[in-house]
């Protein structure tokens, strides 16, 4: 299996197909994320399927996957997903978590190398209401932590005229697609 592939136990396809059909309908195909693309069609994005039985558990594969981001160079793999679809029904329980997994960036020296951005189900910023559909730009099929290269981000970033762009046009384009075009896309 190359660095790049999915590590999955058998019998999880479906999670890791549900996965993929996001990246491709929503992040890719509403271009919610504008450098996602690039690094999934040259197979540099890695997913992970979790079944950490306790966060101790996602903790020591979390401690694993950044050794493996940080030693694997960006070629072979740009960014990973871990994804875990039991361990966080609750939105706000796995925003909790992402403060513990910044934590392990810091234990490991990786501030400013490894960035982690979260995605989930009931993903909700604050100061908005659930259903609004600016919401939907970090919904995913089941929580999720994409672990970015801070130095791929940056340049990334640096290609854009105004980077801010990205945000207030994801809110335009979900407001538009609205809640029935999201679940036409059948994620």
């Amino acid at each position: 299996m190359s660095p790049g592939a999915d590590s999955a136990p058998a019998g999880d396809d479906a999670v890791l197909a549900r996965t993929r059909s996001w990246l491709e309908k929503a992040v890719i195909g509403l271009n919610l994320c504008p450098f996602a693309k690039a690094v999934y069609t040259r197979d540099q994005v890695r997913l992970v399927l979790s079944r950490a039985r306790h966060i101790d558990d996602l903790l020591e594969e979390l401690d694993r996957e950044l050794e493996l981001l940080v030693a694997t160079p960006a070629e072979q793999i740009d960014t990973t997903l871990i994804v875990h679809p039991t361990l966080f029904p609750d939105f706000l329980d796995f925003n909790d978590f992402l403060e513990i997994a910044e934590g392990v960036l810091a234990e490991h020296g990786l501030e400013g190398v490894i960035q982690i951005a979260s995605f989930h189900p009931n993903f909700q910023f604050e100061g908005t209401e659930p259903e609004d559909m600016g919401n939907y730009t970090n919904r995913s099929p089941y929580p999720t932590l994409h672990l970015l290269r801070e130095d791929s981000v940056e340049r990334a970033v640096a290609s854009m005229a105004d980077p801010d762009v990205i945000y207030r046009d994801n809110i335009r384009k979900l407001e538009d697609l609205g809640l029935q075009g999201w679940r036409q896309l059948q994620i």
